[in-house]
């Protein structure tokens, strides 16, 4: 089968935004592909939330969710991208093909470094790492959302500069192309944000009833219903949207309906969203729970996927060495 890649950063617990973006993709992904999915902790250290008293539950609590959401350690390869030390040794490796100005013009880092008075330099060089970590298993395809396929096409550039240079008129790290799923791009509660856990708007899917009703209820709704008299526009509320994702297509046309004649308020919208929301993802955090009772088995699994993992980055790292004249290991 076709070998995709994809990684996730270690925030803790995934909020649903991850989850209908991402995560809900990859369980169906390993139905039919040779699935590797890492969790990305190099990657995190750059981000808003490292913090490394919290590091390490931050990417346990990540497993968790990946597991209880449906990720299958049978079906694919689930582990943690720091306990495969080729990502890091083929990152450095791939310095030699990539142009600082390549790595300036990312959006992502344009946006990031612009509110940062000393810019580090792992911010500038995470798709060097992101590069390194799709090469690595000489992946087929990586599933991306609009907001990642420039950094997807600076590693099919990095992938056929390396080969020119150094791979002897063989292919040796395929560029990878993009499997492009449908664009979930999920805003957050706020209305205004991608959901984030840096804006502090997100519902996790672990949330308990009550902890998601109190995140629905204030919730931004359609501005143009300042009474409950007022008729609304659907299309514009990002609670509808939000029901399309978690009520069946007869309760999003009810809600439609009533938004548009007045005959709900917003909080009965929300009401009834929070239900569904609720029964949704209530086998989800049944499964957490046993798995967060068995931690030990969390990083039993973890473990066994690095392995596996590792056995891949082996065979990819001795083909880099020798196309680049290092001396072979004994």
């Amino acid at each position: 089968m076709p070998r995709i890649f994809s990684g996730i950063q270690p925030t803790g617990e995934l909020h649903i935004g991850n989850w209908l973006g991402a995560v809900r993709n990859w369980v169906e992904l390993q139905e039919r592909y040779d699935c590797i999915f890492c969790i990305v902790d190099l990657h995190a250290v750059t981000g808003a939330f490292y913090d490394p008293s919290e590091h390490a539950q931050r990417t346990r609590d990540m497993a968790i969710g990946l597991l209880a959401s449906g990720v299958d350690p049978e079906r694919a390869v689930l582990f943690v991208q720091s306990h495969v030390s080729g990502h890091s040794e083929l990152m450095w490796l791939l310095n030699v093909a990539t142009h600082v100005g390549e790595l300036e013009r990312m959006t992502q880092y344009k946006d990031k470094s612009a509110e940062m008075e000393a810019i580090p330099a792992g911010l500038l060089n995470y798709p060097i790492l992101m590069a390194a970590d799709i090469l690595l298993y000489r992946a087929d395809m990586v599933p991306v959302g609009e907001d990642q396929v420039q950094h997807l096409e600076l590693a099919r550039d990095i992938a056929r500069r390396w080969n020119n240079a150094y791979g002897g008129g063989e292919v040796v790290l395929p560029e990878p192309a993009p499997l492009l799923t449908e664009a979930k791009r999920i805003m957050g509660l706020d209305g205004e944000t991608k959901m984030s856990k840096s804006k502090g708007n997100t519902i996790g899917i672990l949330d308990t009833p009550e902890e998601i009703w109190e995140k629905l209820r204030p919730a931004k709704t359609d501005p143009a219903r300042k009474r409950r008299t007022d008729p609304g526009t659907p299309e514009i509320c990002n609670i509808y949207h939000l029901h399309k994702h978690f009520s069946p297509p007869d309760t999003v046309q009810l809600v439609a309906d009533n938004c548009r004649g007045a005959k709900w308020g917003c909080l009965d919208c929300k009401r009834v969203l929070a239900d569904n929301m609720i029964a949704t993802l209530a086998p989800i955090r049944e499964r957490a729970a046993e798995l967060k009772a068995t931690p030990a088995r969390v990083d039993e699994i973890l473990h066994a996927g690095a392995l596996r993992a590792r056995a891949l980055a082996d065979e990819t790292m001795a083909l880099v060495h020798d196309h680049m004249g290092f001396m072979r290991r004994t």
